[in-house]
């Protein structure tokens, strides 16, 4: 029963699939509406780039993942912040699904010709465990590189807001201010807050508007509220020597009490091999005894 309930599952999966990919779903009224009548986007500040091996093989199936909905609009954006376009992701996907599905039974085949018989359920099972977890780990892995990534961009606009503050208290403008900090620091950070002031000045915008589109296409918050705030504060060099200020407090506070959130769970996590270890060995200390207890009834 158990082979045939997992074949006819996979049937359904293939099948509902390959519906999608033919007859993909059309977008509703109100969307396409929505879409036709929003004013176009700024171009996107961070790059992206198409490499990988993967990417060319799960090219083909790239459509169909986009017409299941694949990527969420989160993932999207940690895709964005580690520089990885949304195709390659989706082949990535496929294509470690696809590698995990077809593994069991090429190994199966090889056993069976070195003459060691593994039967028909476990390659089934093994497969389908396989493609659903080469499925998920590249979301995995976008999540933890863009979570760090997002840490090191929060580190860096500290030590950007300190530099502003100081080069501004030394009688300097706010935009040379900005460029100069700015060239100072190395490193990806750095390297992002460059091309967002480079894009304001060959677009004739404040730099404060850049730096919020950068802030919101990182998803970093604080980068947002600075520009925001320092947008109202004008062109006076006191109001935004004083809202850099605050904000460069503000992001120092709570990188120390990330600091301190982090050490206090690593600690947690430590008490939990000692509570294990404590276990073992009472068990094994009172195992002898209470065997004798349970012999002798």
């Amino acid at each position: 029963m158990v082979p045939a309930v997992i074949l006819g599952i996979g049937l359904g999966v293939g099948l509902w699939a390959l519906v999608v990919w033919a007859v993909p779903p059309r977008p509703s009224l109100g969307m396409v509406l929505a879409r036709a009548a929003a004013p176009p986007a700024p171009p996107p500040i961070l790059l992206t780039a198409h490499t990988g091996w993967a990417a060319k093989l799960g090219r083909p199936f790239i459509a169909s993942l986009r017409a299941l909905g694949l990527p969420g609009v989160r993932l999207s954006r940690d895709l964005a912040v580690i520089g990885r376009p949304i195709a390659t992701h989706l082949a990535d996907k496929a294509t470690l699904a696809m590698a995990g599905l077809l593994l069991p039974p090429v190994m199966q085949l090889l056993f069976t010709l070195a003459g060691q018989e593994w039967g028909f359920t476990f390659p089934v099972v093994a497969g389908l465990v396989l493609a659903v977890a080469g499925f998920v780990l590249p979301d995995v892995q976008a999540r933890a590189e863009a979570t760090k990534r997002r840490a090191e961009f929060r580190h860096a606009l500290s030590s950007f807001l300190d530099l502003v503050w100081i080069t501004l208290a030394g009688g300097a403008g706010v935009d040379s201010a900005l460029n100069d900090s700015a060239g100072i620091g190395q490193g990806w950070a750095f390297s992002q807050i460059r091309r967002a002031l480079d894009t304001a000045r060959l677009t004739r915008t404040t730099p404060w508007s850049t730096l919020r589109q950068l802030g919101e296409e990182l998803d970093v918050t604080e980068l947002a509220e600075l520009a925001a705030s320092v947008s109202l504060a004008g062109t006076e060099g006191a109001k935004v020597r004083a809202s850099l200020a605050a904000k460069a407090g503000a992001l120092r506070t709570h990188q120390i009490t990330d600091a301190e959130a982090n050490a206090q769970s690593a600690t947690e996590r430590m008490s939990l091999p000692v509570m294990a270890l404590f276990l073992g060995f009472l068990t094994f200390v009172t195992y002898p005894a209470v065997d004798q207890v349970l012999n002798g009834l």
